[in-house]
C-alpha cells in the first residue's frame, strides 16, 4: 500500500472534537454499567474521601482505558481526547487514577475482587456449560519488574526479578475461559504460598455461577507446583474433584513400578498418526492407572485416596544413529493424581489441557498487565485485578459479537471491535456515531452494539 499519489501533498492537524479513536468503548461500558460494575465499587469499596465517593465512575475508567489498549496509569490520557467527553462521565485524569490506585489496601484490593462476574454470566454466556462440566485451573506466573522500588520485587523460582501472579481460571466443553481470580503475591514466593485459601475462594465463585440445580462435576487441575495437601483438601471441602501432576517422589515411582506392561495403552499424542483399517493410534506415548492413596506421610485423616494416570514417553538414544542401540526400553514417566471418574485416556488427555492457562497469562501480559505500572504493592495488586476485570469483560464482548469473537484473544477483540474510529453528530437529545465504511466487522460490531446498549444512551465510565 502506498499514497495515491505521491505528488500529492498531506498534512495534519489535532482540531476534530468530534471525533473518537475507540468508539468500541460505546457498547462495552454500557454492557460494563449494564453488569452494575460501577454500583459494585461504590458500594463495596471503601476508600476515604473524594476517592471512595467516586469509587466506581474511578474503577469503570481503569477498565475502559484497559479495554481500549491502556497499560500504564499514564496510557488513561486515551481517555480524554476529541469527543469522548461527549459521549462519557468520569474521563479523569492519569494523575487522579494513579492516586485512586495508590489509596488501596489489601482489604480493598479483596472488596474489589470476584463481585461482579456472576452479573455478566447472566447478560453474555461467558460460563456455558458450567452446569454439565466446570474445569477449573490455577497456576501462577512471574511480571518481570526493573529497579529496587518496586514493593515486593524479587527473585523467584524462574530467577527473574518480578512480582508473582496466582491467576485462577474457568472454562468449560463450550465457552472460553474467564479469570476467576487472581492475587499479586512476591516475587519470592513459592507456587504453593496461599493456593489453599485461594481455591477455596475460586470454587466458591464458580458455585455462584452454577445453577442450583446443577450436577455435573467440577475438575480442578493444576501442575506438580501445587501438587500438596492444602490444594487438595481446599477442592474437597468445596466438593470439587482434582487433576494434579505428581512429583516423582519414593511412592509415586513405587506405584508406578506395580504397573503390568499388559495395561498401557497406546493414545494419541505428538505425531501420533491413527490406522485406517484398525482405527488403532500409533504412537509411542502410553498411558496407565493405579489405585494411589496420596499424603500417607500425614496422619490417617488427612490421606486422600485416587489413582495415578501416568504417561509414559521412550527416552531418546541419542547414539542410535552411531550404531549403539540400548539394550532395553526406557521410559520417562509423567504422572498425575486425580480424584475424577474419567477413564484412564480421557483423565489423561483432560489434564493436559491444563496447558490452557498459559494462553490467559499470556494474553494478560499482552494487554493491561504489560506492565505493573506503580512502585506500592497495592496498586499493583489492584491493578492486576482491574486487568482481569477487564479480560472478563473483552470475553462478553466478543462472546455477544458473535462465535467468530467468541474465543478471540483480547487484543483481537480490542482490534476488531473497540478501537474504532467514529465521528459524533449530535441533533437534539441524540447521538449517532458515524464509523468507518466497509468495516471488515461491521456486523459483529452491531451485534455487540445492539445487546449491550440498544437505543444509543451515555455509558458512564
Amino acid at each position: 500500500m502506498q499514497l495515491f499519489r505521491r505528488s500529492t501533498r498531506v498534512s495534519a492537524a489535532f482540531d476534530d472534537s468530534n471525533l473518537v479513536s475507540a468508539a468500541g468503548l460505546v457498547p462495552a461500558m454500557a454492557l460494563a454499567a449494564k453488569t452494575c460494575l460501577g454500583e459494585l465499587a461504590d458500594q463495596w469499596l471503601t476508600l476515604p474521601g473524594y476517592l471512595g465517593a467516586n469509587a466506581g465512575l474511578m474503577v469503570s475508567a481503569l477498565v475502559a482505558g484497559m479495554i481500549a489498549g491502556a497499560d500504564s496509569i499514564d496510557d488513561m490520557a486515551l481517555l480524554r481526547h476529541g469527543g469522548m467527553k461527549k459521549l462519557f462521565a468520569g474521563a479523569y485524569a492519569p494523575s487522579t487514577l494513579g492516586s485512586f490506585l495508590r489509596a488501596f489496601t489489601f482489604g480493598h484490593v479483596r472488596q474489589l475482587d470476584a463481585r461482579w462476574l456472576v452479573n455478566v454470566a447472566a447478560v453474555a454466556p461467558i460460563a456455558s456449560g458450567i452446569d454439565d462440566y466446570a474445569l477449573v485451573d490455577i497456576d501462577d506466573t512471574i511480571k518481570e519488574v526493573h529497579g529496587y522500588r518496586k514493593q515486593g520485587s524479587g527473585y523467584g523460582y524462574s530467577g527473574v526479578r518480578g512480582l508473582n501472579a496466582l491467576i485462577g481460571i474457568l472454562s468449560t466443553a463450550t465457552a472460553a475461559p474467564v479469570i476467576i481470580g487472581a492475587r499479586l503475591r512476591k516475587g519470592s514466593s513459592g507456587s504453593p504460598r496461599g493456593a489453599g485459601k485461594f481455591i477455596g475462594d475460586i470454587l466458591a465463585t464458580v458455585k455462584r455461577l452454577r445453577g442450583k440445580d446443577a450436577t455435573g462435576p467440577v475438575l480442578l487441575r493444576a501442575d506438580s507446583a501445587f501438587y500438596g495437601h492444602s490444594v487438595v483438601a481446599a477442592a474437597h471441602r468445596a466438593g470439587a474433584k482434582v487433576s494434579i501432576t505428581a512429583r516423582m517422589d519414593p511412592a509415586v515411582k513405587r506405584a508406578i513400578a506395580t504397573i503390568y506392561e499388559k495395561d498401557w495403552t497406546t493414545i494419541q499424542y505428538t505425531d501420533a498418526v491413527r490406522d485406517e483399517t484398525t482405527g488403532a493410534w500409533i504412537s509411542s506415548a502410553e498411558v496407565a492407572e493405579t489405585a494411589f492413596t496420596a499424603f500417607v506421610g500425614r496422619k490417617r485423616a488427612d490421606h486422600i485416596h485416587g489413582r495415578l494416570v501416568v504417561r509414559r514417553i521412550p527416552e531418546l538414544n541419542a547414539k542410535a544413529g552411531e550404531g549403539q542401540q540400548t539394550l532395553f526400553d526406557t521410559h520417562r514417566f509423567h504422572p498425575s493424581f486425580t480424584t475424577s471418574d474419567l477413564d484412564t485416556v480421557t483423565a489423561d488427555k483432560t489434564h493436559r489441557q491444563h496447558a490452557i492457562i498459559e494462553q490467559v497469562n499470556a494474553d494478560l501480559k499482552d494487554s493491561a498487565l504489560a506492565h505493573l505500572p506503580s512502585g506500592k504493592f497495592t496498586a499493583n495488586a489492584a491493578w492486576l485485578v482491574l486487568a482481569t476485570i477487564a479480560f472478563n469483560l473483552s470475553r462478553a464482548i466478543g462472546t455477544l459479537a458473535g462465535a467468530d469473537l467468541g474465543k478471540a484473544r483480547g487484543g483481537s477483540i480490542r482490534r476488531k471491535l473497540i478501537t474504532v474510529p467514529a465521528r459524533i453528530a449530535t441533533s437534539g437529545r441524540k447521538i449517532t456515531l458515524h464509523l468507518p465504511a466497509q468495516w471488515p466487522w461491521e456486523t459483529s460490531w452491531s451485534q455487540l452494539f445492539e445487546a449491550a446498549c440498544g437505543p444509543p444512551r451515555i455509558a458512564a465510565i
